[in-house]
């Protein structure tokens, strides 16, 4: 049996593969990449003679059915999906069927889109004293939540929500939003297709209206919204600075300097 590796393609842009991944492509015999969101350009550093497959129109018995016949010839096979294989992903749902194939399995973490989106509007997703903590989500859609992950509920610790897989329910998210306390000029980022070169937009908001704005921009896919109160921040007159730089800091590495 050959192995499968899971692989993941970063956010759209094929340089933020990483080492790693790009290393696998070049020497891989089979590769099932997701053509509806992972950049074809990705291939391009596979060896002649790899056999390149678009996943597209296939559902997941077809899946996990080329993975496995392409395992059984001793090959190098990966799957290259988008973003981290970790993260809305179907990971599982393919590794199950391998498993009981008895076909070694391999994961390589990629770029998020949340990461990719907040770099490409030079955004932090923490700071000191105004949020530490970080939520990846989606809103409520055909996929319903788990008890106790609803938006209106996560929305109230008032710190990053990074919403997966939702630009087509933004009046859903306003909605929930607004019933967890945040208010209307609450700041919005809106990324669609982070990193693509030619393709990546970069839309900015509030609350009340990043809906109009998302529509004037013909944005309905591919899309990650941040909300979170960071959002801007490269342009306050005052900012809470990092202990770790701060000169009276002590750490293992430096003497804090009292003034």
């Amino acid at each position: 049996m050959g192995k499968v590796w899971f692989v993941g393609a970063g956010p759209g842009d094929p340089e933020l593969i990483t080492v790693k991944g790009r290393g696998l492509i070049e020497k891989a015999d089979a590769i099932l990449f997701a053509g509806s969101l992972v950049s074809e350009a990705t291939t391009r550093w596979a060896k002649s003679g790899c056999e390149i497959q678009d996943s597209k129109g296939m559902d997941l018995e077809q899946i996990v059915g080329w993975l496995i016949e392409q395992a059984q010839d001793n090959r190098t096979v990966i799957r290259l999906q988008t973003g981290d294989p970790g993260l809305y992903g179907a990971l599982i749902e393919m590794v199950q069927p391998l498993d009981e194939a008895g076909i070694e399995v391999g994961v390589v973490p990629g770029v998020s889109s949340a990461m990719a989106s907040a770099a490409a509007g030079v955004e932090s997703l923490t700071l000191p004293e105004v949020t530490q903590t970080v939520i990846l989500t989606r809103v409520e859609g055909r996929t319903p939540m788990p008890s106790g992950e609803s938006l209106p509920e996560l929305a109230q610790h008032h710190c990053t929500l990074c919403l997966f897989l939702s630009i087509t329910l933004l009046k859903k998210v306003q909605t929930d939003l607004l019933a967890a306390g945040w208010p209307e000029e609450s700041p919005i980022l809106v990324v669609h297709k982070a990193s693509w070169p030619d393709e990546e937009k970069i839309i900015r908001g509030t609350l009340a209206d990043i809906r109009d704005k998302c529509r004037a921009e013909k944005v309905n896919s591919q899309a990650m919204i941040i909300v979170s109160p960071t959002i801007g921040a490269r342009h306050w007159s005052e900012l809470k600075k990092s202990k770790l730089y701060d000169k009276s800091f002590s750490h293992r590495f430096r003497k804090g300097i009292s003034e």
